[in-house]
């Protein structure tokens, strides 16, 4: 075999093995996720997270200007060797995309380290929306002292991501498997293309940093930074970590917080439920504090700016990626954490 056959065919030999690795989330949890990866990612956040800009921004980018150089100086080489060679490229990072991150896909779910049910009724989607309301309704009041007033976030961006440890600390005492050490959050460089591409923000599983894209409405900042903590300490799913994020948040002594996640969820679950019932969707509506729906109002315009083809393109690739990652929802698998929120709350409080 031709050495330029190995890598690719080391690519092959990954994908099987992903394949049935699948079948054992229990080796992973324990020999990965609660092991291996804890050191990796500790090490990671030990090197890069004192350092105030996006290394892994920089990576990315160094490295596709690289790729472009490269295909510019071998375009006289023939079409064969150039798949081979990109193949070669690919098995790589797809080596080191699932060794230092990606793996955690295959964990056990959280449903089943935390005993939750699965699915909920109609019935139960709109008893836990109304108890949502009036617990965003109250922070809501709280924060503004008047039912009308949109919520306006006073803090810095660095300041929230600063804060975001205290809601992981006190949720982590309550459950150890959520604790965060060693941070390493920080403003994307390329805020403005995820925007367009219709993100809030990512973790880059090569240097463990939790990216934020710094153009974000801030009222809804603080709990896309503890979603992606939630990357950072091992949970692939975009459900789980939305789940992780609103915990975090509400666990936190901020009101501000407080009312990221919890406007965040009520979204969610008014959402569902106007697919499923529009006359309980416009009852629920009115029982909304106007402030609430005036921030609403202000995410629903500031993504509207960006909405162009660029962002249903890279919707339709992500759907594909978080399909062919444990996550047979696609996309739709971020709105999935409303069953793990129903019935982790079905007897307890929203705090």
């Amino acid at each position: 075999m031709k050495r330029k056959h190995l890598l690719p065919l080391f690519l092959l030999i990954q994908i099987l093995f992903l394949k049935i690795l699948a079948f054992f989330p229990v080796t992973v949890e324990r020999f990965y996720s609660n092991s291996l990866y804890v050191w990796i990612s500790h090490f990671s956040r030990t090197i890069l997270g004192k350092i105030p800009f996006s290394v892994g921004d920089i990576i990315y980018g160094i490295t596709i200007i690289y790729c472009i150089y490269w295909f510019f100086k071998n375009r006289k080489l023939n079409w064969k060797d150039k798949i081979w060679a990109t193949l070669s490229f690919v098995a790589v990072m797809y080596f080191m995309f699932h060794f230092l991150w990606a793996f955690n896909y295959y964990r056990v779910p959280l449903f089943e380290k935390m005993s939750i049910k699965r699915e909920y009724t109609e019935k139960e989607l709109i008893a836990f929306t109304e108890k949502l309301i009036v617990k965003t309704n109250e922070v809501q009041f709280a924060i503004t002292k008047d039912s009308t007033k949109k919520v306006v976030n006073p803090y810095s961006q660095d300041s929230i991501f600063k804060m975001s440890q205290n809601g992981y600390d006190h949720l982590a005492k309550q459950y150890p498997i959520f604790t965060y050490e060693i941070p390493s959050r920080k403003k994307s460089l390329i805020s403005l293309p995820l925007t367009y591409m219709g993100f809030g923000g990512y973790l880059n599983p090569f240097t463990n940093e939790a990216q934020v894209n710094d153009k974000l409405p801030m009222f809804g900042f603080p709990n896309v930074v503890c979603h992606e903590m939630a990357h950072q300490i091992g949970f692939g799913s975009e459900s789980e970590c939305n789940f992780i994020g609103f915990m975090a948040c509400i666990k936190n002594e901020d009101l501000y917080f407080q009312y990221s996640a919890l406007t965040s969820a009520l979204r969610y679950c008014m959402t569902n439920i106007g697919m499923k019932n529009e006359k309980e969707f416009e009852r629920l509506k009115t029982k909304i504090n106007l402030g609430i729906l005036e921030n609403f109002k202000e995410s629903k315009k500031f993504w509207q700016q960006y909405d162009t083809f660029i962002d249903k393109t890279f919707h339709a690739f992500y759907d594909q990626y978080l399909k062919s990652n444990q996550q047979e929802d696609g996309i739709d698998s971020y709105s999935k954490f409303v069953d793990l929120l129903i019935n982790y709350y079905h007897h307890k409080d929203l705090q």
